[in-house]
C-alpha cells in the first residue's frame, strides 16, 4: 500500500493540538478488571452492560469518577472540572433497550450568562468502531498509539472550551461504542439522536451535577456529531419532550448518506464505509441477504478488520481504497445502492431534514468540504427553512487543499469558536435570528 503523507500529517497535527500524557484508570463502583481487549487496549469492566436495564430512557445504570488527562489543580477545584463516567439506558432504532456510555463534566469555571448553569450535550465526530475509540475513554487517554491502534481524542478541544465558559458538558459514546455487547451503529439517525437526548436526561439525574431540569440545554456536534445533533433536534419533540432545547449546532452534518457514501469512497476516510455497513447490518438484519450477494471475501475481511478500528487506524489502513475491491462484481457501494431498492429505502429513512426542529438550529459547512459534501449539508438548512424552522446557516469559506480529510477538518477548527459563541448566546436566553431569507444567495 502506498504511503499516505497527507493522512499522517493530519493525524500528527491533531495529536500535537491535544498533546497530553494518559493517566491510569480509576475504578469506583465497577470492577477494576477488563472484560475485553480491543487492539491491545483493555476495555474496563464498567463498559459491559448488565443483563437488565432500567425502564426509563436516560436512567443511570452506573457511574464512577473519570480522571481527566488534561487537568490542573486550583483553589476552586480541578480545572477545567470534575468528570464522571456514565452508563445510561436508551432505546435503539428497533425500539429495544440499549445501554450507552458517556461522561459528564462539572466545570470549575463560573457560568456568567443569564439563568442557572446550562448543559451542553456534545455528540462526537467520527471516532471509529472499536470500543477503545469511545469519547469518554479519550477524555482519560487523549492519544493512544500502541502499534495496534491509533486513537485521538480531538473532541476534547470543544469540550474544554465549553467548560471554560462555565457550561456543564455531557458527552455520549453513542450506541455500541465503548459498550462491549454490540457494534457501534455508526451514523444511524435514530440511535444517534436517542443517545444524545438521553445523555441529557442522565446528566440531570446525577447527584453530583449542578444542572437541573431548569438548566437551559444545547446540543453541539460536528461531522458524525453534526448528524447526531441534527437528528436529535428533529426527534426531540416526540422522543424527549422533557428536554427543551435552547439551540443546536450541527456542523458538517451527513444528512444524505447516499451522497456521503459516494464522496468518501476512495478518499481518506474510505474505511467509514465499513463502519456504516457493519452498523446497518446489525440494526437492520433484512439487509443481510444484499450483503451476502455483493460482498466478497476481501470485503468481509475488511468489515471485520474495521469493526475494531479507530479513525486513525482506518486512515492508515484503508485511506484511498475503493469499495470496488470489496464486491463480487467490482461494483462500488454506490452502484450497489442504485441497484437495490431495499437499500435505497433504508437510506431514505436515514435522511435528516424531513422533520422540523422545534428550537433554533445552526448549520455550518465548509464550502470546500468534499468528504462530507458541502451541498448536502447546505440542503439540510434549505429543507429546514422550507419547514419554517429557525435556522442560522453559516458557510465556512476556505480554499480546498487537495485532501478530503483536511478540507473537512479545517472548517471544524475555523468555525468552532463562532459555533460555541452562538450556542452560549442561546444558553443565556438571547433569541436566535433566522437567515433563511438569505439562502438563495448563500454558497
Amino acid at each position: 500500500m502506498p504511503p499516505r503523507p497527507r493522512t499522517l500529517a493530519a493525524a500528527v497535527t491533531v495529536a500535537l493540538c491535544l498533546g497530553a500524557q494518559a493517566v491510569p484508570a480509576v475504578a469506583a463502583d465497577a470492577p477494576a478488571t477488563a472484560t475485553e481487549v480491543s487492539r491491545g487496549i483493555e476495555i474496563p469492566a464498567f463498559y459491559t452492560p448488565p443483563a437488565t436495564l432500567p425502564e426509563a430512557d436516560g436512567a443511570l445504570v452506573r457511574s464512577e469518577p473519570l480522571p481527566l488527562a488534561l487537568s490542573l489543580p486550583s483553589l476552586g477545584g480541578p480545572l477545567p472540572g470534575e468528570a464522571t463516567r456514565l452508563m445510561y439506558k436508551s432505546t435503539d432504532a428497533g425500539g429495544e433497550p440499549v445501554a450507552v456510555t458517556g461522561a459528564y463534566i462539572e466545570p470549575s469555571a463560573e457560568w456568567r450568562g443569564a439563568g442557572p448553569r446550562p448543559l451542553v450535550a456534545v455528540a462526537p465526530g467520527t471516532m471509529g468502531q472499536g470500543d477503545q475509540c469511545a469519547a469518554s475513554m479519550a477524555l482519560e487517554h487523549p492519544l493512544r498509539f500502541n502499534g495496534e491502534t491509533v486513537s485521538v481524542g480531538y473532541e476534547d478541544l470543544s469540550i474544554y472550551r465549553l467548560l471554560l465558559r462555565g457550561v456543564a458538558v455531557v458527552v455520549t459514546d453513542y450506541v455500541g461504542l465503548g459498550t462491549t455487547d454490540r457494534l457501534h451503529t455508526y451514523v444511524n439517525r435514530v440511535d444517534g439522536a436517542h443517545a444524545v437526548l438521553d445523555a441529557v436526561r442522565a446528566a440531570r439525574s446525577l447527584d453530583s451535577a449542578s444542572v437541573t431540569s431548569d438548566s437551559r440545554v444545547g446540543l453541539f456536534g460536528y461531522s458524525q456529531g453534526g448528524g447526531a445533533t441534527a437528528a436529535a433536534a428533529e426527534l426531540q419533540p416526540t422522543y424527549a419532550p422533557d428536554v427543551t432545547l435552547a439551540g443546536t449546532y450541527a456542523g458538517a452534518p451527513p444528512a444524505d448518506l447516499v451522497e456521503v457514501t459516494e464522496a468518501i469512497d476512495g478518499g481518506d476516510l474510505a474505511g467509514a464505509l465499513g463502519w456504516s455497513l457493519n452498523g446497518f447490518l446489525q440494526s437492520e438484519p433484512d439487509l443481510r441477504p444484499i450483503a451476502d450477494r455483493y460482498i466478497n471475501r476481501a470485503g468481509e475481511a475488511a468489515l471485520e478488520d474495521l469493526s475494531t478500528m479507530c479513525v486513525g487506524d482506518a486512515l492508515f489502513a484503508y485511506g484511498g481504497d475503493s469499495s470496488t475491491a470489496w464486491t463480487t462484481g467490482g461494483q462500488s457501494i454506490s452502484d450497489v445502492i442504485r441497484a437495490e431498492p431495499t437499500l435505497q429505502a433504508f437510506l431514505a429513512e436515514q435522511r435528516i431534514g424531513g422533520l422540523k426542529p422545534a428550537s433554533p438550529v445552526r448549520v455550518a459547512t465548509g464550502t470546500a468540504d468534499d468528504l462530507v459534501p458541502h451541498d448536502q449539508s447546505r440542503q439540510l438548512a434549505v429543507d429546514w427553512c422550507r419547514k419554517g424552522a429557525k435556522v442560522t446557516y453559516d458557510p465556512v469559506v476556505l480554499p480546498g487543499v487537495g485532501s478530503g480529510l483536511l478540507n473537512h477538518f479545517a472548517p471544524l477548527l475555523a468555525d468552532q469558536g463562532k459555533a460555541i459563541s452562538w450556542l452560549t448566546d442561546r444558553l443565556s436566553g438571547e433569541p436566535a435570528r433566522s437567515n433563511c431569507w438569505s439562502m438563495p444567495v448563500q454558497p
